[in-house]
This record gives C-alpha cells, sequence and structure tokens, in this order.
C-alpha cells in the first residue's frame, strides 16, 4: 500500500476515535446536568401530585362537591407536571429546546387549533361543568339518547353509568350543548299509567278506589307540593281509561322508583277487582261482507270428542 494511503487511514482513524472520545466527555460533563433535571422532574411529579390531592379534599370539604374537587385536582397536577417539566429542561442545559417546543405551539397554534379543535373543546367545556352544571355525582340523568347515572367528570368527557350496567362516556361538548333531564335534582318524579274499567261501572267508586290503593303505599309521595290523583283520560272501544298520576322519590330512580311503581300497578288492579270491577279486554267487531253469511267460528271443545 502506498505511504500516502496509509497516512490517510491513520489519519480517517484518529479523527473518529478524537470525535468519539469528545462525545463521550461530553455526555460525562452533561450527566450531571440530566441527574438534576430528572430529579426536578421526579420531584414535580411528587409535588403536583400532592397539590392535586390538597386541592381535591379541600374543595370537596368546602364545597361538598366530588366532581367539581376531582376535576381541579387534576387540573392543579396538571399545570405543575407542565412547569416542572419546562424547569427540568432548563436545568439540564436543554432551555433551547424548551423553547423550541414553546415556540413550535406558538407557530403552529393555528394548525394544532383545527387538529385538536375536538379535544380543545371537550376540555373548555369540562371546565365550564366543573363550575356550572345541572347535575352532581350519583345523579339520574338524561344525556341525549343515554339514561343513567353520573359518575365522574374528566377533561374530555363525563361518565354515565346506564341502568343496564354500561359505561357510557359523552364528549363533555355535547353535554353543554345538548338538553340534559334530571330526575333527581329534587328528588321526586311522577309516574302515570292508564286503567280501564267497563262502561257499566261506577267511574267514582273506582277512582276512590285507586286512590285508597295509592295513600295505602308507603313509597308514594303525598305532600302539598305533590298531590297523587286520577282522572278520566279517554272514552275507549271498550274500557273508559283512566289515568293515575302519582310521585315517587327518586334518589334511587333505578330501583326504587321502578319497583314503587309496578307494585302500585299491581295494588290498583288487586283493588279495583276486590271491590268487583270488571276490566274488560279490547272488544273486537267482527264485520261479513259480500256473499259470506256464516262466521267460521266454533265454540266446541275439540279435547273431547
Amino acid at each position: 500500500m502506498p505511504l500516502k494511503e496509509q497516512i490517510e487511514d491513520i489519519s480517517i482513524s484518529d479523527r473518529i476515535t478524537s470525535t468519539t472520545y469528545s462525545y463521550y466527555e461530553n455526555f460525562l460533563d452533561f450527566l450531571p446536568q440530566l441527574a438534576l433535571g430528572l430529579s426536578i422532574i421526579t420531584l414535580g411529579v411528587l409535588i403536583a401530585s400532592f397539590l392535586g390531592r390538597i386541592t381535591t379534599s379541600s374543595v370537596i370539604h368546602r364545597t361538598k362537591d366530588p366532581l367539581m374537587s376531582r376535576f381541579l385536582g387534576k387540573a392543579i397536577r396538571f399545570v405543575f407536571i407542565i412547569i416542572f417539566a419546562m424547569l427540568a429542561l432548563k436545568a439540564a442545559g436543554l432551555g433551547d429546546i424548551s423553547a423550541g417546543i414553546l415556540a413550535t405551539a406558538g407557530a403552529g397554534a393555528v394548525v394544532l387549533g383545527f387538529a385538536f379543535k375536538d379535544i380543545g373543546q371537550n376540555f373548555i367545556a369540562g371546565v365550564i361543568l366543573s363550575f356550572n352544571r345541572p347535575f352532581d355525582v350519583n345523579d339520574t340523568v338524561e344525556i341525549g339518547t343515554n339514561f343513567g347515572r353520573i359518575k365522574a367528570l374528566e377533561f374530555r368527557y363525563t361518565k354515565l353509568k346506564t341502568f343496564d350496567g354500561k359505561d357510557v362516556y359523552i364528549p363533555n361538548s355535547d353535554v353543554i350543548t345538548q338538553p340534559v333531564t334530571n330526575y333527581t335534582e329534587d328528588g321526586f318524579y311522577r309516574w302515570d299509567f292508564v286503567v280501564g274499567v267497563d262502561y257499566d261501572d261506577d267511574i267514582q267508586e273506582a277512582k276512590q278506589s285507586i286512590m285508597d290503593a295509592l295513600n295505602a303505599d308507603p313509597k308514594v309521595v303525598t305532600d302539598k307540593d305533590h298531590v297523587s290523583y286520577v282522572v278520566e283520560d279517554e272514552l275507549a272501544t271498550s274500557t273508559v281509561n283512566l289515568k293515575v298520576y302519582f310521585w315517587v322519590d327518586t334518589l334511587d330512580f333505578g330501583r326504587v322508583a321502578n319497583t314503587t311503581r309496578g307494585r302500585v300497578i299491581g295494588n290498583v288492579k288487586r283493588a279495583l277487582m276486590r271491590k268487583g270491577f270488571y276490566l274488560p279486554a279490547d272488544i273486537q267487531e267482527i264485520k261479513l261482507y259480500g256473499r259470506d253469511s256464516e262466521l267460521p267460528l266454533s265454540l266446541q271443545d275439540k279435547r273431547f270428542k
């Protein structure tokens, strides 16, 4: 091999060795800063978690509102983690990276705004709901087509547990924009059902029998603001339909309110039958047209020949 080529190979090898050794020395010099940055971010996570728990406990102690307290606790924790992450990058000598991140976020705010529009909407809606909302935890609500109990309010969604066991996660922006029906805000709900009696029966006596059955049930709420009553609803084909209105406690809507309704319907049916009221089924009218002159019906019991 020519001498010139040998010299060039030695020179390239020396440069590689020198560069590698330089990187190694720089890495050793960077280790203390890296350890300091990791220590700051670890300490920051611990402090943020502690402040989040303190915020949650203090807010729930003052407001008795678990949804708001949990939401604010998580928000405080998230903000402090971001702050300590920026401080850790600065302490590690990576301040240019943190500044670049902020600059990039500012420059790309419009693009990010479109890309994460839904996330931003849901977060802002969550902030609004944490301070001003139409429900509390364990309230029975109907949001759009979803019906169940409120279980949690998160940054992006509201968690609802349906009475058939489904976990429904509703975006907070939908909770803000859709009608929300709260069944337990004041603790009362009015049920109704229809019962039909015969045209020959005494309507007033039937209504009194129904009211007696309602008043005998301890779960039917009766006071000056919640009055049970019965009214004539319809003159149907074969019955006079009476509509029964009564109030129940809805703090346990899924079990107590529904079982009370079922029990009241059964009690009303038994009370009317004890009084001798006839509860007829619908009457069907059969007409013959054209040349038909006989009904193809038979009352013969074919079990016996």
